[in-house]
């Protein structure tokens, strides 16, 4: 699997990122720069974490004009894999390639915290290892993380199963208490319509190895190169 990891002005989970793909899962992973117009043949782009621009305007406002957003959104338009985490899942936002919006959390403060989310697709490249009803520890960080879209939109995503993850408690359950930023529907990530990008709030490659609490992140990112190894031509 040939991955590229995005690095904006403010990133700062890109390394994270190239050490999951990497280092733990094995991939050929490079790092590329938000200025960057074109891009080399990859299976795989990943839009980081972090707080790029400073988050000024809003979150992901500034980053959807980077040179290399044209590209990613020509590499998906071609059916190419995009992941986009926390800040990056922003950024696909801003950017259109994702709808709906993430705003404030209902609490107005920053969560960083481990958190359950609930797989509720397992059809799509990131989720096809995984179990409808899996409840899998990944964390969070981040202060816009409460998923909003209008009820129309609401009503889209759920008909055609573009909710890949909503928040939940350590059963399953989906209580008040597990939802940490007051999401609707408890959504934790979508996907587009195709099923080949995907944003998420929680960090994967923040759970990548036990030693630091959790390896459930490698389920999503090792269900990728699954996908991948499966659709290519024997």
């Amino acid at each position: 699997m040939n991955a590229g990891v995005i690095t904006f002005l403010g990133s700062n989970c890109d390394d994270d990122a190239l050490y999951a793909l990497g280092d733990v899962l094995g991939a050929d992973a490079r790092r590329l720069f938000y200025s960057d117009r074109e891009l080399p043949e990859l299976d795989l782009i990943v839009l980081p974490g972090g707080f790029s621009y400073g988050d000024y305007l809003r979150c992901g406002a500034i980053a959807r004009f980077s040179p290399i957003m044209p590209a990613v959104r020509e590499f998906a338009d071609a059916g190419g894999l995009v992941l986009g985490i926390c800040n990056g899942f922003q950024i696909l936002c801003e950017a259109g390639m994702l709808p709906g919006a993430l705003v404030k959390n209902d609490c107005l403060e920053f969560r960083c915290q481990w958190a359950r989310i609930r797989v509720e697709n397992n059809e799509l490249p990131f989720t096809q290892g995984l179990t409808v009803g899996e409840v899998l520890k990944i964390p969070i960080a981040h202060s816009e993380g409460n998923y909003f879209a209008p009820p129309e939109v609401l009503a889209e995503l759920e008909e055609h199963h573009r909710v890949a993850f909503r928040y939940c408690d350590e059963n399953g359950e989906l209580t008040p208490e597990a939802n940490p930023n007051g999401s609707l529907n408890h959504i934790a990530g979508i996907t587009n319509e195709r099923g080949n990008v995907l944003g998420m709030m929680p960090h994967p490659e923040r759970a990548c190895e036990d030693t630091l609490g959790s390896a459930d992140g490698m389920r999503v990112l090792g269900s990728i190169a699954r996908w991948l190894k499966s659709a290519s031509p024997a």
